[in-house]
């Protein structure tokens, strides 16, 4: 297979890109190679590709990192560790002490932590915004702004942002747009298409797909920017192992069947959930009164599976809720092939209590799996009542 693939479908790049059959012994799969270090040629010298340590590469993740990059249609890849390493070397390369950014009103918990404990002690400020409201963003907007953090949709109450248009705000305004697209998955949706200048996953998620890794990564058209990322990487040491990229690698061939499912699902569920009486509102994009129904219909190839809704009868009733169910596991992350339930405020979310984001304590987000919508929908029936 050519290396360039750049012309093909996203199904057949998401098995091929960057996935040669091994020159050596013919195998079809990429070979995990698990080494820390590698012969070189000289001193100073190193074996084609640049291998010397694994901190620095290892062929398994440059297998990853340009799968990565194919399938959000990016020049450059850079895993990382998780999810929250790869948020954390966007941030310390793109801002410096002094500088600000602006943060949408429903960031992940993690995310917020990072930019409110940590990098506020190294003299970033934030301002949080409404980011599907361009005056919002505007009125955050400051001279010494060099960054957009946005999610689209957000975690955990779905919310939408038109990523051109932030895009557009950001770039006006002499700053960098940053999108985590770990939600939508680049089979749904392409920032760097729409005009953002880095993508950002937890790889842990939809595109490892099986609750069986944990890893990050950052794609980016940028020389630049690639080059901080690895000096960045290769100086901290936020690396995923080899196996950690094979999963990933693995995980990213069945994304586009997996995602397909993900979305029947997660819209049936959403339908049916708006029915019960004990239900009081249902986040997801892909309902036609949803806020932000129409920007992801124009940006999102489908709405995504995942699914938030408020209980009736406050939080210890979703608490309740949360704990009856027998097929959606209560549990903490999300995007892979079994259904999770999490209740955000008391779990994934418990960091932005207390501050200028708000979840609702009544409300819980389910992580829609791969397996039969009936069930899934009968499951939710019996521990709603």
């Amino acid at each position: 297979m050519a290396e360039n693939t750049s012309h093909l479908g996203f199904e057949t790049r998401a098995i091929h890109a960057g996935q040669q059959p091994d020159p050596r012994t013919g195998s079809v799969i990429v070979p995990i190679y698990q080494t820390s270090t590698y012969a070189q040629d000289g001193v100073g010298g190193t074996r084609e590709g640049d291998y010397e340590y694994s901190r620095t590469a290892n062929p398994t993740r440059t297998v990853c990192e340009q799968a990565l990059a194919s399938l959000e249609n990016g020049k450059h890849g850079v895993a990382f560790a998780s999810g929250m390493a790869a948020s954390d070397a966007v941030l310390r390369t793109a801002l410096r002490p002094g500088d600000h950014l602006v943060l949408g009103n429903d960031a992940y918990g993690g995310t917020f932590r990072l930019i409110d404990k940590v990098l506020t002690e190294w003299g970033v400020s934030y301002t949080v915004a409404d980011l599907a409201n361009a005056d919002d963003v505007r009125a955050a907007i400051r001279p010494e702004t060099k960054l957009v953090w946005c999610e689209s949709p957000t975690n955990p109450l779905l919310g939408v942002a038109p990523i051109a248009a932030l895009a557009d705000l950001a770039h006006t305004a002499g700053a960098r747009l940053v999108v985590d697209n770990t939600f939508a998955t680049p089979y749904l949706q392409q920032p760097l298409s729409l005009g953002a200048d880095y993508v950002v996953h937890s790889t842990t998620k939809y595109l490892g797909g099986h609750s069986d890794v944990v890893g990050g990564a950052v794609i980016t058209d940028s020389d630049e920017a690639q080059e901080q990322l690895f000096f960045l990487r290769n100086s901290a040491g936020a690396v995923p192992g080899p196996f950690d990229s094979w999963l990933t690698v693995r995980g990213m061939k069945t994304l586009a069947v997996r995602m397909e499912r993900h979305c029947d699902n997660a819209e049936q569920i959403a339908q049916a959930l708006t029915e019960h009486p004990g239900v009081g509102r249902v986040y997801y994009p892909g309902l036609p009164d949803h806020a932000g129904h129409d920007v992801a219909a124009k940006q999102m190839r489908r709405f995504g599976g995942m699914v938030s809704f408020t209980v009736n009868g406050g939080e210890q009733r979703a608490l309740e809720v949360a704990a009856r169910t027998q097929l959606f596991v209560l549990a903490e992350s999300l995007g892979g092939i079994e259904s999770l339930i999490e209740h955000p405020g008391r779990m994934t979310h418990a960091s932005v209590s207390g501050s200028a984001l708000h979840v609702p304590e009544d409300l819980l987000r389910l992580s829609v799996g791969i397996e039969s919508a009936a069930d899934l929908i009968a499951d939710l029936h019996d521990a709603l009542g």
